[in-house]
């Protein structure tokens, strides 16, 4: 007997579960007519059990801090939520408003100075269910951090996390995640709201594989210009895994700067989409941004839908975007296999090449997670 590789067929969308959804959100499921959810399969979502999990087992594990890093007050808390959502155009999305309604855990912190690299994680293990978190992070001027994100999760779980930044002037922060979904029928939908003064420097790294659905948002807005972002993304899809990022950067003022580059590995009949807009307004003159969408297809039957998306008003701006889709190089195979190595070995090497020019710029908390290893099913 040979057994089954794939994960388990999921059951029909049920109405009850929609309607659920919806109340807790307080607005109809997304559907396909709208153009940002037109690709997005919620199969999963759809049939996701009925039940929220307990507030004991959705707070944030986090018994000490380290240096330089301090919780918020519930006021200052209070004042802060919600600014960077708003001020990047998603406080009424369908994911951050389900989140709200499913009374997530906040997890609130101030950094100053040059704080300690700090290691979250969100193990959820293998539950039911929907679970949600909200991680606020204030960066007071010229402060500086390290940010390691760990996600993973089993069954038939949705998990919902919203995460808003303010960077003050002169801030830093390198800010790294890896999302693993396993056994193939975890949901995760994610928001990232961010907002950076001028001066400030941001890195964003996320690796994903294993998830029935993902949905990322990743959103940023340079609010005074003259600030810099670098974002990575790293997405890997297998079976009939679905992984939909939208994302969205706005120049508000001059001299800003961006470079993005987002990586798919699609096999077997998972499907990725990439929507990235970056918007240029007439007063972000001299902005210098690049994009690009790199995508590896390894089955005829999996599905790669890619958008990069410039809307220029500027005229003393350097712009570009690209985006390519391509299969595994038959004279890079060649070359290897010319030196004694076997066919299918070749093809992995060329692959874990492929990753790992994201994964290396994860912050250094995430190598004893052996990020490559865990995101190929390896660990």
């Amino acid at each position: 007997m040979v057994a089954s590789s794939r994960a388990p067929v999921a059951p029909a969308p049920t109405a009850g579960t929609e309607a659920w959804l919806s109340a807790l959100a307080g607005a109809a499921l997304p559907t396909r007519r709208q153009e940002d959810w037109r690709f997005t399969d919620l199969s999963a979502l759809q049939t996701l059990p009925q039940c929220l999990a307990a507030p004991a087992t959705s707070c944030w594990d986090l018994e000490t801090l380290p240096a330089g890093i301090s919780r918020l007050s519930a006021e200052a808390a209070a004042a802060e939520q919600g600014r960077s959502l708003a001020a990047t155009g998603c406080s009424e999305h369908w994911p951050v408003r389900l989140n709200a309604g499913a009374d997530p855990a906040l997890l609130a912190l101030r950094v100053s100075g040059c704080a300690d690299p700090l290691e979250l994680l969100w193990q959820a293990g293998a539950g039911e269910g929907l679970r949600a978190r909200r991680l606020l992070l204030v960066l007071e001027p010229g402060a500086s951090l390290d940010l390691f994100l760990l996600i993973t999760a089993a069954g038939p779980q949705a998990l919902s996390l919203v995460i808003e930044v303010a960077m003050a002037t002169d801030s830093r922060l390198n800010f790294g995640s890896l999302a693993i979904g396993k056994g193939g029928q975890a949901t995760l939908l994610a928001h990232t709201a961010i907002r950076q003064a001028s001066g400030s420097q941001l890195k964003l790294v996320n690796g994903s594989s294993g998830w029935a659905l993902l949905r990322q948002e990743p959103r940023l807005v340079q609010t005074d210009g003259a600030a810099h972002a670098c974002l990575r993304g790293l997405q890997l899809v297998d079976g009939e895994q679905v992984a939909d990022t939208h994302s969205h950067v706005c120049f508000e003022g001059p001299a800003g700067s961006l470079d993005q580059l987002h990586k798919v590995v699609a096999d077997d009949r998972g499907r990725s989409v990439f929507n990235g807009a970056v918007q240029v307004p007439r007063v972000a003159q001299q902005t210098n941004a690049a994009q690009l969408s790199r995508n590896l297809l390894l089955s005829d039957r999996a599905r790669i839908d890619t958008k990069p998306e410039l809307e220029i008003v500027a005229d003393d701006v350097k712009c570009a975007h690209g985006a390519t889709v391509s299969r595994l190089q038959l004279e890079e195979l060649f070359y290897l296999q010319s030196r004694g190595i076997a066919a299918a070995q070749a093809a992995a090497l060329l692959k874990r090449g492929f990753c790992e020019e994201v994964l290396r710029e994860l912050p250094a908390a995430a190598a004893r997670h052996r990020p490559l290893q865990s995101l190929l099913g390896e660990a």
